[in-house]
């Protein structure tokens, strides 16, 4: 057992922050409050005077797939060679000893929900782990999370010569996937596990399975106002589930989204605006559609933003008029759903993974100082 005491809780539940303890017992949290002590024997962790946080969530990543100093060569984040491959995994290509997750965790970072770019219309599935470990199998903590799809510049300029070369083009590659995925289920179905009426085995068709089944969503990059709509269009014309990635002109159509109740994860913003779509990129983003009514996440895109400066974005976005707590859901609880494991991480409550950062000054503050992480209740800096 480990006993944090007299912290200053930020516990991303309760808005305002509290002097208390954090009892951690097999990993997991198993007491938290203003009135505990520590148990006899119990090993303590004084945090007098600190800030203490649940561990930080990015909701959208590459890590591991795109990481430290590997250069194009090394990249495994886009497949360059079919503009539709939901077949994917991301936990088939993840370095686990990448030391963009030291980085990650030493600033604080705990967890990532990770995958494939967006060079393909459906590009395959996410996953979430834990920024520690040394073999992806142990860090997984849901396996697949969201089906990644791509509107806008990225298919088209990839596949321009080959089969895409317009956004109309991009919404009927992804339409024609759904419908074929859609009827492949249907004579699934229809076979009721009769091996001699079953359709001829289509790895593709499988993956969109869970897609169907709205056990996944799909995960839409989407910069500009018309491929959100697109990407809102298709999902509703498919009755499946969605989540929104980048969401750069979110602002401008703030009403319209709040009305969708779909999570919308907002980034990368500590970037220039290197293409036409990211012309209205805006740090007032994340807080205009957070004061919508929006469910809102703050993301690196890493490589795009080096993992370790997320709790620099949300500092940034309060700097652009976003509330400080809507900045902190932004980054942990809310992050935590978007990637499909709230139920696990991104709060300081009984029951979840003792996954906690301790710093010295307040982490969307240039000039913080991290004191302690700690993940699955064990001690990683």
């Amino acid at each position: 057992m480990l006993f944090i005491q007299n912290g200053n809780i930020h516990d991303a539940v309760h808005p305002q922050a509290y002097t208390g303890g954090i009892l951690i017992e097999n990993g997991k949290i198993a007491a938290i409050g203003e009135d505990l002590a520590a148990p006899a024997d119990c090993e303590t962790l004084d945090a007098s005077g600190l800030e203490v946080w649940p561990g930080f969530v990015d909701a959208h990543s590459h890590i591991g797939l795109d990481g430290s100093g590997i250069g194009y060569e090394g990249h495994d984040y886009n497949e360059m060679n079919d503009i539709c491959c939901p077949h994917l995994r991301a936990i088939d290509g993840i370095n686990p000893v990448d030391p963009s997750l030291k980085a990650a965790r030493e600033a604080g970072v705990t967890t990532v929900c990770t995958g494939p770019g967006s060079a393909n219309v459906l590009g395959g599935t996410f996953t979430t782990i834990k920024t520690v470990g040394n073999c992806v199998d142990d860090m997984i903590v849901k396996a697949e999370v969201a089906m990644k799809c791509a509107f806008g510049e990225n298919p088209k300029r990839c596949y321009r010569d080959k089969c895409d070369s317009t956004r109309m083009s991009t919404a009927a590659i992804l339409r024609r996937a759904l419908f074929e995925a859609r009827d492949y289920k249907a004579r699934k179905d229809a076979a009721g596990g009769d091996a001699a009426k079953m359709p001829k085995f289509d790895m593709k068709m499988e993956a969109m399975i869970p897609v169907l089944e709205k056990k996944i969503p799909l995960k839409a990059h989407a910069h500009q106002a018309n491929d959100i709509f697109t990407a809102l269009r298709i999902a509703r014309e498919f009755d499946v589930l969605i989540t929104l990635e980048h969401v750069t002109e979110g602002h401008l159509i703030a009403d319209k989204l709040a009305q969708t109740h779909v999570p919308m994860a907002v980034g990368p913003t500590l970037t220039h605006a290197t293409k036409f779509e990211l012309q209205n990129k805006s740090w007032q983003t994340p807080g205009v559609l957070a004061k919508a009514g929006c469910a809102v996440s703050i993301i690196t895109d890493n490589s795009v933003i080096p993992q370790q400066y997320l709790p620099l974005c949300a500092g940034m976005a309060v700097k652009a008029g976003m509330d400080p707590f809507d900045a902190l859901k932004a980054i942990t609880i809310n992050a935590a759903r978007h990637a499909g494991v709230a139920d696990r991480v991104g709060s300081l409550e009984v029951g979840k993974d003792a996954d906690v950062v301790i710093t010295e000054g307040c982490p969307f503050e240039v000039f913080h100082t991290v004191k302690a992480v700690l993940i699955d209740g064990s001690r990683v800096v």
